[in-house]
């Protein structure tokens, strides 16, 4: 039995959320919808960008081998991708790389134009912000196509005007996804983040404020140093991904989420460090903190991100725990235990947990600004979304007359601003006008009243005075409550039924028109003479009106005849 009720409660939830999902689809269509059926399938939709090295090609990989994704590998070289592909084993069918250069917001348009038409009907649902670049011994700034810091425009700008691309596009995504891979160093509550020299900070976003134009390289509006440069990029996205999922979410119902999934000691992004550093730094992070995560593991983190069903929750900091000994034998140090969000390897997907962030990424009001500035420097068209609708029809328009009737009384209501002029400032009141105000208002109470009365007075015209039974009450003797008591007889009862319908059922179709006729006239013609009498009659006081009730209630009392 309980398993027929949670099966019946289960098909009302599907049946609920297809009728939200519904839509009728023009003719014109058809053919659009067969053809993205015949290219795609079941299959889920995957943009990821930097998928030619690193974590975004060991992502990719482990979406294409489950066979349930389509991938778009968005990468600045597509011959250096392809070569790749083919030295992974992608499966082409299921793999397009398309170019992008981040550094240029017009080559990111023309990407987002290209994937809208490669993919016909079909809704991205899942956007993969991962391609960025790490320049920490740059002496000066180099700058974009557009005149800003490249680190900034490539690690965050230029996803930010991504998304605003494709968001309207995912809400038609039954499960969408954004995912901005963020960093340790973006959140400065970690060793990583606020322990080592430069640390990640917008402070109020002069540099973004002032329109981070050449010579302008920071966002915070000071000198440049490229490793805090990446900091800032990777707090940018982390507090994007927060209000976004405050502006969003509820009205799309697309998953906002940032990761961290370890530090990937033996990644590209390196490739700038000295020597010695890309030599020794990987051990250091396998050895002794714990912190090492190889590509492949790195990936299969971001992999869960995109797949696992746990992480289609919105507002998200997703991270891993990993010890020191995990996935490295005994040549590791011992350390006690995992590392509690330290990211280092082992732990499998069951490590996943949601992660705190720090005071900086959940500073909302900067988090506002932030976007607004965004917006103003990557010329970003974000698309006004309404609220939910629900896809009953008779809902619909209800909702339509009644928030037209709200806007039409809200614009009565706005036409007076008592107390103020007409350019809004306060009207202070002398002594006199106030003492006029009291007046009027007393006034205009005792003329509701007076009109109050004369409404009683012609209700009682109208509609005849009030009968006697109600006034001298029941006469009816009282009997005992045995002797009230009623036996109803089934049979008896089933009688009189009969003979009601029966009777009911006497008169004619003439019958009844004439009927109706005698009563509608007999009220017309009590309904004139009352009018008239209310006419003739002088309007009377509250106190009249209750004496002359007692004097003709008296006068038939004396009438009446003596026992």
């Amino acid at each position: 039995m309980k398993t027929y009720l949670f099966a019946i409660l289960l098909t009302s939830a599907n049946a609920f959320q297809f009728m939200s999902n519904w839509k009728v689809t023009p003719p014109k269509d058809l053919e659009r919808e067969a053809a993205t059926k015949a290219k795609f399938g079941d299959k889920k939709l995957v943009v990821i960008t930097g998928t030619s090295s690193g974590l975004g090609r060991k992502t990719a990989q482990a979406l294409l081998r489950t066979g349930d994704y389509h991938v778009i590998g968005a990468v600045r070289d597509i011959d250096k991708m392809e070569a790749v592909a083919e030295l992974d084993g992608f499966d082409m069918d299921n793999f397009t790389p398309m170019h992008v250069e981040l550094n240029s917001f017009d080559s990111v348009h023309k990407f987002c134009e290209e994937v809208k038409e490669f993919k016909l009907s079909k809704p991205i649902d899942r956007l993969v912000c991962n391609a960025g670049i790490y320049q920490p011994t740059l002496p000066y700034a180099k700058w974009s196509a557009d005149g800003h810091e490249q680190t900034m425009q490539v690690n965050y700008l230029s996803h930010f005007l991504m998304v605003s691309e494709f968001l309207e596009d995912m809400k038609e995504s039954p499960d969408p996804r954004v995912i901005m891979v963020g960093s340790v160093t973006g959140n400065d509550n970690t060793v990583g983040g606020g322990g080592v020299y430069p640390i990640a900070d917008l402070k109020d976003l002069s540099g973004f404020k002032a329109g981070f134009d050449n010579p302008i390289a920071m966002a915070d509006g000071y000198g440049f140093d490229g490793a805090k440069a990446y900091k800032d990029s990777k707090l940018c996205l982390m507090m994007m991904s927060n209000v976004l999922h405050s502006k969003y979410n509820k009205l799309t119902g697309i998953a906002f989420s940032s990761i961290y999934p370890g530090c990937i000691a033996e990644s590209p992004l390196f490739r700038e460090k000295r020597a010695w550093f890309r030599k020794y730094f990987p051990v250091f992070m396998k050895y002794i903190t714990g912190g090492f995560v190889s590509e492949h593991e790195a990936g299969q983190r971001l992999f869960q991100v995109c797949h696992d069903p746990r992480c289609s929750k919105s507002g998200v900091y997703w991270s891993w725990n990993g010890g020191p000994r995990e996935g490295r034998g005994i040549e590791a140090l011992e350390k006690g235990g995992q590392i509690s969000g330290g990211g280092g390897a082992g732990g499998g997907w069951d490590s996943i947990y949601e992660n705190d962030q720090s005071a900086k990424v959940n500073n909302i009001e900067l988090g506002i600004e932030l976007f607004r500035t965004s917006t103003e420097i990557t010329g970003a068209e974000w698309p006004d979304f309404s609220a939910i609708r629900s896809p009953c029809p008779t809902l619909n328009v209800i909702g339509a007359i009644n928030k037209a009737m709200i806007e039409k009384e809200e614009l009565k209501r706005m036409e007076e601003r008592p107390g103020f002029d007409e350019d809004g400032n306060v009207i202070k009141l002398s002594k006199r006008k106030k003492a006029k105000r009291v007046a009027q208002k007393v006034v205009g109470g005792v003329f509701s009243r007076t009109v109050g009365r004369v409404g009683r007075f012609l209700s009682r015209r109208l509609l005849g005075r009030v009968p006697e039974t109600a006034l001298q009450g029941s006469f009816q003797e009282e009997k005992a409550e045995e002797e009230n008591k009623l036996v109803v007889d089934p049979v008896i009862v089933e009688e009189k039924l009969d003979e009601k319908i029966e009777i009911s059922t006497v008169a004619s179709e003439e019958d009844e028109k004439i009927l109706a006729k005698e009563i509608s006239d007999q009220i017309f013609a009590e309904y004139e003479s009352s009018k008239k009498a209310a006419n003739d009659a002088e309007m009377k006081s509250d106190e009249e009106l209750i004496q002359e009730l007692m004097t003709d209630k008296a006068e038939k009392v004396e009438k009446a005849p003596s026992a």
